[in-house]
């Protein structure tokens, strides 16, 4: 499954140059793989009250183009890798008039207890959470 979301970049989101920062791409990806969790059918906050929570371990992204104020932008995310502990999300960064590529991304988030400490990710979450190829170089 390939979610989208499309944005339109605020002014507030731009550096003094007009462009994106940088920043905000990760901002950017937390949207889309929160999207991504609803669509299957679970949302964060119910992984949360069923005692899970997915933290963020690793990031990377790549920058290929501005997106700039004003631009529309679509952000696809899907699931690269599944594992017991970890998963880990593709992201698409395009203007969404053109397609052009503008950046792409990766983020692997392991699964954490209440406690803070790792924990298998529930059998029901790995069933709707199916790693796909990317569908573009990342």
């Amino acid at each position: 499954m390939i979610t989208s979301i499309t944005l339109r970049v605020n002014y507030s989101e731009t550096d003094q140059m007009g462009v994106v920062y940088h920043a905000n791409y990760l901002i950017w990806f937390d949207r889309a793989r929160t999207e991504l969790m609803r669509e299957t059918g679970l949302s964060y906050k119910e992984l949360e009250q069923q005692g899970v929570y997915l933290a963020v371990s690793e990031v990377s992204v790549r920058y290929r183009g501005a997106a700039r104020y004003d631009d529309l932008v679509l952000v696809r995310s899907w699931v690269r890798e599944l594992a017991s502990r970890r998963v880990t999300f593709g992201y698409a960064v395009e203007r969404a008039a053109t397609g052009e590529l503008l950046a792409t991304g990766v983020t692997s988030l392991v699964s954490l207890t209440h406690q803070h400490t790792l924990t298998r990710i529930p059998d029901h979450v790995v069933d709707l959470l199916k790693p796909i190829p990317d569908p573009v170089r990342v």
